[in-house]
């Protein structure tokens, strides 16, 4: 069978569409296989926080990498990604919670990242809309947000305008995958020699016994009320419900667009096969925030997004290669796939190139799973 491309990008969520534009532009012809539509699954049930987190220095390094990556892109990119740099503060409800804001403080000093302390004082004045007194805050001005299905929509379309091109079939699904060759619903087949697994959550099924859980998560999205909040808020008790293995989980998360517009988070559940809207998790989710923001309780719910993240055990995401010399993973970012997706393609494709990269990919190797 003739390869009609270099290479098959399976899923065009923001990661999928970040690699089929990493790849288009080292001169590649590229065809992106999506069953549903650009930017579905957990791409459009996103918040879209570009955020550096740092779990642990792997996590670190990949998150402020790719954060610099879309800072180089934000100037080009349209006013419909609403692509916006309000930075984020991690909220402190007591002393125990200083002590993780003072933790995270020295940690991204250390690496160079720009960060504040707020007191209670400092806090209130920068989100008067919080409840008082707070025990304080981190600020990280760094940090920005966007419409996570436009950014993949834009990627697409950067890559289309390459010299090499790129080809979309949308409504197209893969049955199987693997040696070079992928097998498509309808009987067709479609020959390369890279075939990157961008599906995220239901990646395994392309790729089975690969390390990754399902985790569904929520987002409720509010009418306009322009100046309400003005950074990314999120509670330092996030972490703890972000590295829970188990359970359902809430935290206080809260977003701003530039549309005016909420985005209200978060929830985790894990071993949930049901796609559709849990109002139980969507109304503990309500109280929460409210509990941070009481005057959100006014604000009208103008729809509710869910979707599945793909988690792995260590928080890391798989990148690189498996054991088919054709078959590269592109998946397991879990929540932080907007931030880390402009990073994982370049990682990526330079390794597919054996060009040098900014950071190693060794960390977020899938074999790391099976050592």
């Amino acid at each position: 069978m003739t390869c009609s491309y270099d290479a098959v990008i399976l899923g065009a969520g923001i990661v999928g569409a970040a690699c089929a534009l990493e790849c288009a532009s080292a001169g590649m012809r590229v065809a992106v296989i999506e069953r549903d539509r650009v930017g579905s699954g957990a791409t459009g049930a996103g918040m879209g926080h570009v955020v550096v987190m740092d779990d642990s220095a792997a996590q670190f390094a990949l998150t402020q990498y790719s954060q610099a990556l879309w800072n180089d892109l934000a100037q080009e990119l349209p006013a419909a990604v609403e692509y916006l740099r309000c930075g984020t503060i991690w909220v402190a409800a007591d002393d125990e919670e200083m002590a993780e804001v003072r933790r995270k403080h020295a940690s991204y000093s250390a690496r160079g990242l720009a960060v504040e302390v707020l007191d209670s004082q400092a806090l209130a004045e920068a989100e008067p809309n919080l409840v008082r007194p707070l025990a304080g805050g981190l600020r990280v001005d760094s940090d920005a947000v966007l419409h996570p299905p436009r950014a993949a929509d834009y990627f697409l379309e950067k890559a289309n305008r390459q010299t090499a091109g790129m080809d979309l079939l949308i409504g197209r699904s893969a049955v199987h995958a693997g040696n070079g060759r992928v097998a498509l619903e309808d009987g067709s087949k479609i020959c390369a020699p890279i075939i990157v697994n961008a599906t995220g959550a239901f990646a395994a099924a392309l790729a089975p016994g690969i390390a990754i859980r399902k985790r569904k998560g929520h987002v409720i999205v509010t009418e306009r009320c322009p100046g309400f909040v003005s950074h990314q808020l999120v509670e330092l008790g996030y972490l703890k419900s972000a590295n829970s293995a188990t359970g359902d989980s809430v935290a206080f998360n809260v977003q701003p667009r530039i549309t005016g517009q909420l985005l209200i988070g978060s929830s985790r559940q894990f071993d949930v096969e049901d796609d559709g809207i849990d109002m139980e998790i969507v109304d503990a989710m309500m109280q929460r925030a409210m509990l941070y923001m009481p005057g959100i309780a006014s604000l009208t719910t103008q729809h509710i997004r869910c979707g599945f993240r793909a988690a792995t055990r260590d928080k890391l995401p798989l990148i690189g290669p498996t054991d088919d010399p054709t078959m590269f993973l592109a998946t397991g970012h879990e929540g932080l796939g907007i931030t880390t997706s402009l990073a994982t393609a370049r990682l990526l494709v330079d390794h597919v190139l054996g060009r040098p990269s900014a950071i190693s990919i060794g960390p977020y190797l899938p074999s790391r799973m099976t050592e």
